[in-house]
């Protein structure tokens, strides 16, 4: 069994893979045995430390995933240093918080390059290497709010339903060629990005009494579940959203 979930050899690409959830997910891959690309807005040599510490590999970018003018290039070094892509990792991404009557078209077209337009054009160009191979997990981050409309965030709620959307539809062409596509839809997270709700006392409690499992998410909580999507465990699991969210969706 535990060799289903070995990565041992394979390469990935994790987006915002410096912190937060992508640090979190970057390691467990490493721990399972894969070497790394990290990129994200500004190094942080720290998390590529904590990959190298077990052994693996790491290599990391710097880019403004803004535009997707520098994915080309991206996918090209990660093929000039380790030979292949094995496993693609979209978490990148942004939010602003601003209520829906006041919300900018610049703000609106930000949120949307970002967690939307990267995920497809990132994906698009890892595949054309996987295809060679017939072999890839691509696995993007979607949100609750790919299933909710969550408040005064209504570009990342739009973005977040456009990953799981293009996720399904990725996996109906691609499935063909080798290549799983699935997404992740984290739940609340102790993150950078949360902490804002977390350090208000009305939204927060709100938000912690709906958890049934009466805490925040890690981004260790995870680690396990990019393993699963990464590996041959996963062969047969194709336009998937997996909730990780400790029972929100549900209460």
């Amino acid at each position: 069994m535990k060799s289903m979930f070995d990565l041992t050899g394979r390469v990935a690409i994790v987006t915002g893979g410096f912190r937060g959830l992508g640090r979190g997910m970057s390691i467990g891959l490493a721990e399972a045995g894969a070497d790394v690309v990290l990129v994200d807005r500004e190094e942080a040599l720290e998390t590529a430390g904590v990959i190298q510490s077990m052994g693996r590999k790491s290599l990391t970018v710097v880019a403004d995933l803004m535009s997707i003018e520098a994915i080309p290039s991206i996918v090209q070094r990660t093929v000039n240093s380790f030979g292949k892509v094995d496993i693609l990792v979209n978490s990148a991404g942004t939010i602003r918080r601003t209520p829906a009557i006041d919300y900018s078209e610049k703000d609106w077209d930000d949120i949307m390059a970002v967690n939307a337009k990267t995920v497809f054009f990132f994906s698009q160009a890892v595949a054309r290497d996987m295809m060679k191979r017939k072999s890839g997990k691509i696995i993007n981050i979607a949100s609750l709010l790919s299933f909710q409309g969550g408040i005064i965030v209504p570009a990342y709620a739009a973005s977040k339903g456009a990953v799981a959307q293009v996720t399904k539809a990725l996996a109906n062409e691609w499935a063909a060629h080798g290549i799983n596509v699935n997404a992740i839809a984290p739940g609340y997270m102790a993150t950078d990005v949360t902490k804002a709700l977390r350090e208000d006392p009305v939204r927060s409690k709100a938000i912690f009494d709906r958890i049934p499992a009466s805490r925040w998410g890690t981004p260790e909580d995870l680690a396990g579940v990019a393993v699963f999507l990464a590996s041959s465990a996963s062969d047969y699991v194709n336009g998937h959203v997996l909730v990780v969210d400790g029972g929100w969706l549900a209460r």
